[in-house]
């Protein structure tokens, strides 16, 4: 009898590191393996989009366009495929109409040949112009239901969603699972259903975090689909996709073909099992099964960002309570599914709530932007009580976000400081999606070799200090738990030199300061201690070490560091930081601030901006107050509880 044959699409070089590495697999990985990839006889080959644009930029240093370019030029046989967030991109905000059929053209043309679109909240407006767009370049449109469960995420929903996106001429489908929460019996109850009604190839993507996905996938491809996604066994499993010797295995005894070279799997497989201790250095990877998932329906990438987080908070132990403020948050929110932007945008309000001690004491813009419609439709209304919570007097729009996005292309490099730095047009989509990230790239890019300073993903993976194992801990809390290398990679090259001397010293803290990067650390009885230093001088807890690295201290020098340590002490209010971040004291470079020495403010206005966990969020003061002395630079970076003015209450 003749067999059926299953497609398989490999996600190992984009959502399987994603997933187990942190999206931190280089370039030269993919290229040493992709010729053995490409014979194993996949259906299509998942190679970019998601967190990994970005992530090539801002961790990696490299040029994502020409990681695609180098991919294509090996993989001979095997279809590209990547994920684009629909008219997010591959962003976390909706982009004008113009830049998403720039970018997909681009991206076809050096190598993708089918897009997975999705929409986070499955909001068919969102979709519209990606899906255009990809017909249009004869490329393959596949659409996507973002998966979640919820009391308003029924079949018959589902079902109306999918109607939609192949009304817009999508040519297959996918069910997005990106938590792991499709369970066997929904499976072939979603997948009966949507078979049904359409008349369109169906593939699924599940992640194994329940420990559910190969039971989903069997149930799945017994009731009609015809592709499913799995990576390679040394990157599956957890928060990854299944491993694809697994699901082998699992088919070759139904009617199924699945029809792989085995021999070119184990030889992949080796490679990333003996490459995996090298990008996990310190991760603390451990492939296990996350029953929880089914409670608080948090995604696997999401989970270790959550983590990340609340350590940067120097509030890990709050995580179970973070994890079930998520479910309260999402279900004030209307119930959007947990995926990029929607599972940053409930995640960090979750984290912001348990940081405060109070729900909705700080409420992020995207937050705000959110309930405001601009991200989409949500999944179910929103309460009218907490819209006015979080809105005030504004309204929610009721027309789709993206039409209310001037084109961006005409003027995108109108106001470039560095116009020489951009050589290409795709150095302009780049920027377009990720301004200061793309600029910080290509100024390292402009380096000379020799000069160029260690990337920020290099730098996560090295001890910053070389300090005697009695200071190790200590100097790891306090400088890597605050230089986060997402906020300003520019100022490593610096603090290359300063980390570098400080290696021989015995540091028990170190605080920096370069141009207008401030960066103050607490000493262990919780006073504010900071010290200003230029970018060749260190400064110890151990004042016997210091003529080995520095020059004489200044008279001058002396009286600011005197300064700058009772510099808090001299008032006797202040207002602190309610978590770790970048402070701001006003919403962009153009833009006035929002207070200045000698403002009076209401309770509730809003005085500065903290950046953290890919957010910005308003701070506002919590009385009627006359602000009398702003006691940090802007752009600067603060830790939990540090004061950030100095107030006279009225």
């Amino acid at each position: 009898m003749k067999k059926n044959t299953l497609r398989i699409t490999d996600t190992t070089l984009r959502d399987g590191h994603q997933s187990i590495w942190a999206t931190r697999m280089r370039t030269k990985d993919i290229i040493d393996i992709i010729d053995t990839i490409d014979k194993v006889g996949y259906y299509s080959l998942e190679v970019c989009g998601g967190a990994t644009f970005d992530v090539c930029l801002r961790f990696l240093r490299e040029n994502p366009w020409e990681r695609l370019r180098l991919i294509k030029a090996k993989a001979k046989k095997t279809p590209l495929q990547m994920l684009l967030r629909g008219q997010n991109i591959v962003g976390y905000k909706n982009y004008a109409d113009d830049l998403v059929d720039r970018f997909v053209e681009k991206a076809h043309e050096n190598g993708v040949d089918i897009f997975r679109i999705f929409d986070a909240l499955n909001d068919s407006r969102n979709l519209e112009s990606a899906i255009k767009a990809v017909k249009k370049y004869g490329a393959h449109a596949q659409g996507s239901l973002s998966y979640t469960i919820s009391p308003v995420h029924t079949i018959e929903k589902y079902v109306s969603d999918a109607k939609e996106q192949v009304q817009m001429g999508i040519d297959s489908l996918c069910i997005k699972d990106m938590a792991g929460l499709l369970s066997p019996t929904m499976s072939k109850n979603l997948m009966s259903a949507l078979k049904k009604e359409l008349d369109i190839p169906i593939q699924i993507h599940c992640h194994s975090t329940s420990g559910m996905a190969e039971t989903a996938y069997l149930e799945g491809v017994k009731a009609g689909a015809g592709a499913v996604d799995c990576a390679i066994s040394s990157m599956a499993g957890f928060s990854s996709q299944p491993p694809v010797e697994t699901i082998n295995a699992i088919f070759a005894e139904t009617e199924y073909d699945v029809n792989l070279d085995i021999d070119a799997l184990r030889k992949v497989n080796k490679y990333f099992t003996d490459l995996t201790p090298q990008r996990t250095k310190g991760r603390g990877y451990e492939p296990i099964v996350d029953s929880e998932i089914l409670v608080h329906q948090i995604p696997g990438g999401m989970i270790s960002n959550f983590r990340s987080q609340l350590e940067q908070q120097g509030a890990i132990e709050k995580l179970p309570e973070a994890l079930e403020e998520v479910t309260r948050v999402r279900k004030d929110l209307g119930y959007p599914p947990l995926v990029t932007p929607t599972s940053q945008i409930v995640g960090t309000q979750a984290v912001m709530n348990v940081l405060t001690g109070e729900r909705y004491k700080v409420v992020p813009q995207e937050v705000k932007n959110y309930v405001k419609g601009m991200y989409g439709r949500p999944p179910a209304p929103i309460e009218p009580k907490f819209i006015k919570q979080i809105l005030g007097k504004e309204k929610p729009i009721d027309h789709r976000p993206a039409d209310d996005i001037k084109p961006i292309l005409p003027t995108a490099t109108k106001n470039v400081a560095n116009p020489e730095l951009i050589e290409n047009e795709e150095d302009i989509l780049s920027y377009c999606l990720f301004p200061e990230v793309s600029m910080e790239y290509f100024k390292w890019r402009a380096q000379p070799e020799n000069k160029k300073p260690k990337t920020p993903a290099d730098i996560e993976v090295e001890d910053l200090v070389k300090a005697p194992e009695e200071n190790k801990v200590k100097l790891k809390s306090t400088v890597s738990g605050n230089i986060d290398p997402m906020l300003h990679p520019e100022d490593y090259d610096g603090m290359n030199t300063i980390l570098e001397k400080a290696a021989k010293m015995q540091v028990g803290e170190l605080t920096i300061r370069k141009g207008d990067f401030n960066l103050t650390m607490r000493t262990g009885n919780g006073t504010a201690k900071s010290h200003a230093i230029s970018e060749s001088i260190v400064e110890s807890a151990h004042p016997e070490v210091h003529d080995e690295v520095r020059p004489a201290q200044t008279e001058s020098e002396e009286v600011v560091e005197k300064t700058a340590e009772t510099n808090t002490q001299d008032y006797k209010e202040t207002i602190n930081a309610v978590m770790a971040g970048t402070f701001y004291c006003s919403a962009g470079a153009d833009k006035p601030a929002f207070v200045e020495e000698g403002t009076v403010v209401n309770e509730g206005d809003t005085i500065c901006i903290l950046e953290a966990m890919k957010l910005f969020n308003e701070i506002e003061a919590p009385f009627k107050c006359k602000i009398v002395k702003i006691l940090v630079d802007d752009a600067a970076l603060i830790t939990k509880d540090q004061p950030l003015m100095a107030v006279e209450k009225l």
